[in-house]
């Protein structure tokens, strides 16, 4: 009778083992050795995207101001012309 309960004992032993380190452990458990997570954002001067965003923001911005300066320049220009006419 002792053997038959060691037999069984060791039996569940190898089972569990098997299914706590054996193939298709990872998919359930997770990976041992996993990959380092992504560093985490701390704050939006630590994301890229925001950074960028910000960068392209202000580009048109100062895109939108060059065309009208030059668009007020263009118009001065105009009006003396058609006023030395």
């Amino acid at each position: 009778m002792g053997r038959i309960l060691l037999v069984l004992l060791i039996i569940l032993a190898v089972w569990m083992l098997w299914r706590a380190f054996g193939p298709g452990s990872s998919k359930r458990y997770g990976p041992l050795r996993g990959e380092p997570a992504p560093p985490a954002v701390k704050g939006p001067d630590d994301d890229e995207e925001f950074l960028w965003n910000i960068e392209k923001n202000r580009f048109k911005q100062r895109r939108a101001q060059e065309e009208a300066e030059r668009r007020k320049r263009e118009e001065e220009e105009r009006r003396k012309r058609l006023e030395d006419d």
